[in-house]
This record gives structure tokens, sequence and C-alpha cells, in this order.
């Protein structure tokens, strides 16, 4: 499992940067709407959407804050030490995990990258080769999975239903 964590990290941070500059965007033009809105005519209607539109700007900027929060986080994450892991460490922060997973249709290997922020954000491998979803230690895969070692089962609940996944790798 070859893969540069460091390059994994600024696909992720750029893909928070877009993000946090469509919701700048987005902010923007719902205050804009909002303004031009409240000005072109004291109609009820017309009030109700001004008063719709700032809040869509208030939530835009308030994901904006979040989204600058975690590329705060991330880019603190980046300059620290990162964690070597053997195939038997434990998964931990920073870690690269394969899983398995079998079901009725079969095997279905999954890679997931656990850092402290980006949850469900898919990565792509070197020259786009393969996928990597990044989960969080807050999320349900993210708490299943850490500690656990290669060879090792857990138990996950997705949208109600229990899957089963055998840890693969840690790398």
């Amino acid at each position: 499992m070859g893969l540069d964590k460091r390059e994994l990290m600024a696909q992720l941070a750029e893909r928070l940067q877009q993000s946090d500059r469509l919701a700048h965007r987005a902010q923007a033009e719902a205050r804009e709407a909002a303004r031009s809105l409240a000005t072109e005519s004291e109609k009820k209607e017309d009030g109700r959407a001004a008063i719709e539109y700032g809040s869509l700007a208030t939530g835009q900027a308030a994901r904006a804050r979040r989204l600058q929060e975690e590329l705060g986080a991330l880019a603190a994450f980046r300059e620290s030490a990162l964690p070597r892991f053997e195939r038997r460490s434990p998964v931990a922060l920073g870690a690269i995990v394969d899983v398995r997973t079998e079901d009725d249709t079969g095997y279905d290997e999954r890679t997931f990258f656990l850092l402290p922020v980006g949850a469900g954000t898919e990565l792509s491998g070197p020259g786009g080769d393969g996928f990597l979803s990044v989960i969080t230690p807050a999320s349900p895969v993210g708490r299943a999975l850490l500690g656990r070692r290669a060879g090792e089962s857990v138990e996950v609940t997705l949208a109600g239903e229990v899957h089963e996944w055998t840890v693969l790798d840690v790398a």
C-alpha cells in the first residue's frame, strides 16, 4: 500500500478549500439576494424571501467557518510527525486501512484513511488509481476501526444495517 500520505492530505486540503470557496460564494449570493429583495418591494412574500435568503447566508457563513477550522486542523496534523504503521500496528489517526466485507453478493474491499477531519471525502490514489474514503475518529467506521489490527473483525452499523469487516492491512 505504498501511498504518499502527505499527497493524499494535500488532495483533501484542496477539496476543503474548494468547498470553502463555494460556501463563501453562496454566502455572498444569498446576502445579495436578501438585500435586493428587501429593497425592491415591501410585499410580504418578498420580506419572507429576504429572511430566508438571510438565513441561508448565515448557514453558509457557518459552513465556511467550519471548513476553515477543518483546514487548520488538517494543516496542524500534516505538520506533525506522521505515525509510522506496520502491518500489525493498531489502527490510529493517520493510518490507511484496507478492509474486506462479505455479503450475499460476495467480497468487497475498501480502503480508508483515518484523519482528524474530512469525513466522507473520496480521495484518489496515485495517477487516479483506486479510491480511499476519509474517515474520522468521530465516525461510526472510525470508532469501530480504532485500535484494531490486521486480521481482526469489527461490526459497523451503517444506515441501520450491521456490516462485518475484516481488517486486512494497516499502513
